[in-house]
């Protein structure tokens, strides 16, 4: 499919309603009650604090792919584009025809409700359901299960978000994006289940490569049978994870959610057009791992004491919800020798001393959005996008 044509057909149907991170269940109710109209929505569960865990089910094809976003309450991203892609799937046309006539897909578009409604990563139980996949203690896992096990899906795509430290690699470039095929066993062994998975990806890399070069990575394969993506894996249906990361002061992840509604577009036209047998995977392992390079703000060649060595000073924003907004609170993580670490924001100390707002020697664990540096504040406060 053409950049040109992504890139209008997102702009036809973003979902203007969503926005920001902070989403859940109220959010989405409305439009649910639209969806109902044109596909299945339905009450498959309750959440542990009885909230509803809904389905939206769409097209008549053979071929059926699985999703699910927000199995962290806090990860709201890939639920944005999902609602964005199902405006497409319901707008009667070629592209979303030629999907529909070929798959059947159903979306978990919240699987906890609870988290997102408290903006956390776990459930209301402090139970983090991407580990709980073989104990299956949670009600909300079992919600997910119960649908693998009666929809049978060919695909399954597990939708996530990702913090900021994240590289594409070892390199100076932020993971804007990133994918997994997860292993099935201990040894990560590449099967012919995976190499579907993978052949997947490298089409939705081919197409992010055109706009974010050397910004998409793939997420660490460490093989977890607890995650959901690694039980389903092992059941020889092919999973991919998707991971929505940082592009260049998007804290709102709204240029992210583009590149999401894109890959989740072309994945599902090239399975609904492509018997994909995993012949073309080796696209995937050029894709480099993630690594952890990355923090929000760094203030290079700062002392800490007067007569103290040159270091820089770690910041990384704090996600908290107040007020039904997410602020982003920025703390000091660590002091380090200099040039570790890569940044999206820095600032040059020269050598200046950093100190508190009570003028007081700056350490770890320090919150607040100002420091002093030489006598004078610097505002650390994140700038409204």
């Amino acid at each position: 499919m053409r950049l040109e044509t992504l890139k209008l057909l997102f702009k036809k149907h973003k979902e203007v309603s969503l926005f920001n991170r902070y989403i859940h269940s109220e959010n989405i109710t409305p439009l649910l009650e639209k969806l109902a109209l044109k596909c299945e929505v339905l009450v498959v569960g309750k959440s542990v604090l009885q909230e509803n865990i809904y389905t939206i089910t769409i097209g008549s094809g053979p071929k059926k792919i699985l999703m699910w976003s927000q199995m962290h309450g806090n990860e709201s991203t890939t639920t944005k584009a999902i609602f964005d892609l199902l405006n497409l799937l319901i707008d009667k046309n070629e592209v979303s025809n030629t999907i529909l006539n070929a798959c059947t897909i159903q979306i978990i578009p919240i699987l906890s409700p609870d988290g997102a409604k408290a903006y956390t990563r776990i459930n209301a139980n402090q139970v983090d359901l991407n580990r709980d996949a073989q104990n299956l203690t949670q009600p909300e896992s079992m919600v997910l299960k119960n649908c693998f096990d009666v929809f049978k899906p060919d695909f399954c795509y597990n939708l996530h978000g990702q913090r900021t430290i994240f590289s594409a690699g070892n390199t100076n470039n932020s993971a804007t994006v990133s994918f997994l095929a997860p292993a099935q066993d201990e040894n990560c062994t590449i099967t012919s289940n995976r190499k579907r998975a993978m052949e997947v990806i490298a089409v939705m890399n081919d197409n992010l490569q055109l706009q974010i070069p050397n910004r998409v990575g793939i997420y660490d394969d460490a093989f977890n049978i607890n995650c959901v993506g690694d039980t389903f894996q092992t059941y020889n249906v092919p999973t991919i994870l998707f991971e929505a990361g940082h592009y260049q002061r998007d804290y709102k992840r709204e240029i992210v959610r583009e590149y999401i509604f894109q890959s989740l577009l072309v994945s599902l036209s090239y399975i609904a057009n492509t018997a994909v047998l995993g012949d073309s995977y080796v696209g995937y392992l050029a894709i480099p791992e993630n690594q952890k390079c990355f923090y929000d703000i760094i203030i290079r060649n700062a002392r800490i004491e007067d007569e103290g060595e040159l270091l820089d000073v770690v910041i990384q924003y704090q996600e908290k919800l107040i007020n039904n907004r997410v602020a982003f609170l920025p703390r000091i993580e660590k002091f380090t020798k200099l040039n570790v670490y890569f940044s999206h924001k820095e600032y040059d100390a020269r050598g200046g001393v950093l100190k508190t707002m009570k003028k007081e020697p700056i350490f770890e664990g320090y919150e607040n959005d100002l420091v002093m540096l030489n006598g004078e504040s610097i505002s650390l406060k994140l700038a409204e996008s």
